[in-house]
């Protein structure tokens, strides 16, 4: 394991078989929680975690793509203690210099027209403003998105997730329409170069250069939905640039670009979910939409604003912005004096730390090498990503693509915990492993994961050669 220099503070609260009790008694039993021995982390510093016991763990999930630029950034802790001893709160009905320091730095960072913030607290809570402000703008309802999507869990923005383990038995969706996912991997459609990614799937195809067949294919999906689900004229499209908790799956280059276009003809407005891809996480861009040669109407942002601290934005131009001002619009804690001074001070970090470019380096170093693992490993189906948004799906064996069980998945993230690596999964069967840790990880902390990542692998094989 890579050195860290970090002591942490002595574990000083409830036993861990009390706070069991009292998490099983008094917290939300819909707070699932990784491992058979469930993790009680105690402290963080930058890319690393500390249990109770004062275990080190390097985190490769980043509380779901949500630390950004280090767990306790010395930077944005102090912006955060500095912001708490002068002003918490005052709301919106008052003017105070944190937000529109913050609004001014965050809009720079985006493309024209897209210069208008509305503050959140939460993704789920960007995207159902996004949604609002789409049908209230065009004053059309019917809203599109991606199978497999995932853009929050409450009530309004549940319709548009596309996730079946997180829609619950009660009517949501009137209004959003779904579209069959471009997923070169496992749709019907796919190939050798279609990714904007150094790894491409193991699925050959014939297309000449600057051609698609696959991406050509999955538009003709889309007409077919705007043809046949839909009015003449609809609010908007919605879609991650790249997916998130379904597993990092990328579309073919240049399909949002055609999609963009096709739901413009239709009146409707292009909203970009960044909660997972924003803030430098692709590496070659700081908007995941950057990569796809498009800028949307409307861009959501969560996680990585705030790098942990709860918080989020949408971001539209000023005509869409001044549809809503038809009448009221009031958020009480989004864009209060300490978010705005802990999203400012992490778009310092970033580009003070180097950590978009570190992002691509680091990122496109364990993408090459995780890809090398596919022909040494039979359960190593793809692997996919940019930057540090990195997915690895596993499957039964490479001819049919089968999900591998949950419990073997379960296996292999306990065998790499034991080993100090924590790593995240998702898919519609849980079937991928997702890497997204803090843009500050190292090459020598990447060098320690593909190690650890490849003992696991083994691990596996030698079990399933044992049970046979």
């Amino acid at each position: 394991m890579p050195p860290c220099g970090f002591l942490p503070e002595k574990y000083e609260s409830y036993p861990y078989e009390q706070m069991l009790k009292i998490r099983k008694q008094n917290v939300s039993p819909c707070l699932l929680t990784y491992y058979k021995k469930p993790l009680l982390i105690h402290q963080g510093h930058m890319q690393w975690v500390f249990d109770l016991e004062g275990r080190r763990y390097l985190d490769l999930f980043a509380g779901i793509a949500t630390v950004s630029v280090g767990h306790c950034h010395p930077k944005v802790t102090a912006a955060a203690q500095k912001q708490l001893g002068r002003l918490w709160h005052t709301s919106s009905l008052y003017a105070h210099a944190a937000i529109q320091e913050y609004g001014e730095k965050l809009a720079s960072l985006l493309p024209a027209p897209l210069k208008v913030i509305f503050l959140t607290n939460s993704g789920s809570e960007a995207n159902d403003l996004a949604m609002l402000m789409a049908r209230v703008f065009t004053r059309n309802f019917d809203i599109i998105g991606l199978r497999g999507g995932y853009h929050g869990s409450s009530a309004y923005t549940m319709g548009l997730s596309s996730i079946g383990c997180y829609k619950h038995g009660l009517a949501n969706g009137l209004g959003c329409q779904k579209t069959m996912l471009p997923d070169v991997f496992r749709g019907p459609w796919g190939g050798s170069h279609c990714r904007d990614s150094p790894v491409q799937t193991i699925r050959k195809c014939t297309c000449s250069a600057g051609t698609c067949h696959a991406k050509d294919q999955y538009i003709e999906q889309l007409k077919d939905t705007l043809t046949t689900c839909v009015p003449k004229a609809i609010a908007g499209f919605i879609a991650e640039p790249i997916q998130g908790v379904n597993g990092t799956v990328q579309y073919p280059k240049g399909f949002l670009k055609e999609a963009f276009q096709l739901v413009r003809e239709k009146g409707g407005v292009c909203i970009a979910d960044e909660v997972q891809t924003g803030f430098g996480r692709t590496g070659s861009h700081f908007w995941g939409f950057e990569g796809h040669d498009v800028v949307p109407d409307i861009v959501t942002m969560a996680k990585g604003i705030g790098n942990g601290f709860p918080m989020g934005a949408v971001v539209s131009t000023a005509e869409i912005a001044e549809a809503l001002a038809q009448n009221l619009h009031f958020n009480t804690f989004g864009g209060n004096p300490v978010a705005c001074a802990v999203g400012s001070a992490v778009l310092d970090a970033i580009a003070e730390d180097g950590l978009q470019k570190n992002s691509e380096e680091v990122g496109t170093r364990l993408l090459l090498e995780l890809a090398k693992l596919r022909d040494e490993f039979e359960i190593v189906g793809d692997v996919r990503g940019k930057g540090l948004m990195i997915g690895i799906e596993m499957v039964k064996n490479k001819e049919t693509r089968q999900p591998l069980p949950v419990e073997e998945i379960n296996q292999i993230m306990e065998d790499c915990k034991d080993m100090g690596v924590l790593i995240g999964r998702g898919g519609l069967f849980f079937q991928t492993f997702r890497i997204k840790p803090p843009l500050c990880i190292t090459k020598e902390d990447a060098d320690f994961a593909l190690g650890v990542f490849h003992a696991a692998l083994t691990r596996h094989r030698e079990r399933t050669a044992k049970a046979k």
